[in-house]
């Protein structure tokens, strides 16, 4: 499975939300997500807030997101059709002057201190390309309403159903957002102080440092305060839901082993796929099925293909994978105890392995220890015992 950084996911859901009605009868309040939202902005007086939106797919929280903007004393630009044509209601002076091109559009945005990137609206659109190109400026912030993400064990993307839907609502109003923030500046405190370890019952056994790395930490503060230390393009990409730390290890201090679960690489299941890394990079590896579709794949995906990219490490208790009935992966492995060890390039993360390929792997049994502590147990977050 090639992944463009996590945006590839299904957007089944937002097919049948063109309506009020529609997202109450899939468990969504577009009112209280709405209020949710404009509350983790914080926004201050005079802030420009630009939606970037799908025709069709989240239609009924934009005015609900734009009334509440305005409420908080912040600038409405409108909402602008990533792709399609926008109804006339989005339209504000601003839209309506949009340009064409994405070097056009970057300069075009400049002004924009958020932006709101709705469901369906990827990289490949040259509006979101461009505010990205703003944000490696160091300039402005956005949040990510993905409202996809979800995968079933093996890491396959999955649709998001009308239950699934209604989870994350939860979670995105029910998050502790303060104890979130706290646990992860705890971690990240930890990690700069001593040798990471991965290990999982499968095999993987995995060390590196991370140094003064970046490290990203999606605690659901989006407001502009954070983005005083930003230090890269995520650190300005806020991702509600929320839960993840992100950071990209120094690439030649990463050595040891991976061992996969069952995965998909190039539409062909792999089973018993274990890779070997020498300072950061792929080595040899082995299969017990699938080796030639893991090596078309990397062959594909070039030199960065064979590299480390990054630890993700998910912190939030209510997008943990279920104990009982269809077990399941929520929002990228952002839930308590769900690793992420990625393969590709980590230049949006602060790290020096280019070539536009990325490759999430996701362990939910792992076992992650930084210097003489353990913080995830078998899957379970533990928080730094001994």
């Amino acid at each position: 499975m090639r992944v463009l950084r996590h945006l590839a996911a299904s957007a089944v859901l937002w097919s049948v939300l063109s309506s009020q009605v529609a997202m109450a009868q899939d468990g969504v309040d577009p009112q209280l997500i709405a209020t949710t939202m404009v509350a983790r902005l914080n926004l201050r007086a005079g802030e420009r807030v630009l939606l970037l939106a799908v025709p069709g797919r989240s239609d009924a929280l934009i005015p609900e997101l734009r009334e509440r903007i305005r409420s908080a004393g912040a600038t409405d630009l409108g909402a602008l059709a990533s792709r399609g044509v926008a109804d006339p209601a989005w339209a504000t002076v601003f839209t309506r002057g949009a340009p064409a091109t994405r070097e056009e559009l970057a300069k075009w945005l400049a002004t924009v201190d958020v932006a709101i990137m709705m469901p369906g609206a990827t990289v490949t659109d040259a509006a979101y390309a461009a505010m990205q190109d703003v944000l490696r400026t160091g300039k402005g912030r956005t949040i990510h309403f993905h409202w996809e993400g979800a995968y079933s064990i093996d890491g396959s993307p999955i649709d998001i159903t009308p239950a699934i839907a209604a989870m994350y609502s939860v979670v995105l109003r029910d998050t502790d957002y303060r104890g979130l923030a706290a646990a992860q500046a705890a971690f990240e405190r930890a990690v700069r102080a001593a040798p990471v370890r991965v290990t999982t019952p499968a095999g993987t056994d995995i060390t590196f440092r991370i140094g003064d790395r970046p490290v990203t930490k999606q605690d659901g503060d989006a407001s502009a305060a954070p983005m005083r230390s930003a230090r890269n393009l995520i650190d300005r990409e806020i991702e509600l839901p929320a839960g993840a730390i992100r950071t990209a290890p120094i690439e030649e201090s990463v050595n040891g082993r991976i061992a996969f679960p069952s995965s998909v690489w190039g539409r062909e299941r792999v089973e018993g796929l274990v890779m070997t890394f020498v300072n950061g990079r792929v080595t040899e590896w082995s299969t017990r099925t699938g080796r030639q579709a893991v090596e078309a794949e990397l062959s594909q995906a070039g030199p960065g293909g064979r590299a480390f990219r990054e630890l993700a490490l998910g912190f939030n208790p209510l997008l943990a994978i279920p104990t009982s009935g269809d077990r399941w992966i929520p929002y990228y492995g952002y839930g308590a105890g769900v690793v992420r060890l990625s393969l590709g390039d980590n230049t949006e993360l602060g790290g020096t392995v280019g070539g536009g390929y990325v490759r999430w792997n996701f362990f939910i049994d792992a076992t992650v220890t930084i210097g003489d502590r353990t913080w995830v147990r078998d899957g379970h977050l533990v928080g730094g015992s001994r």
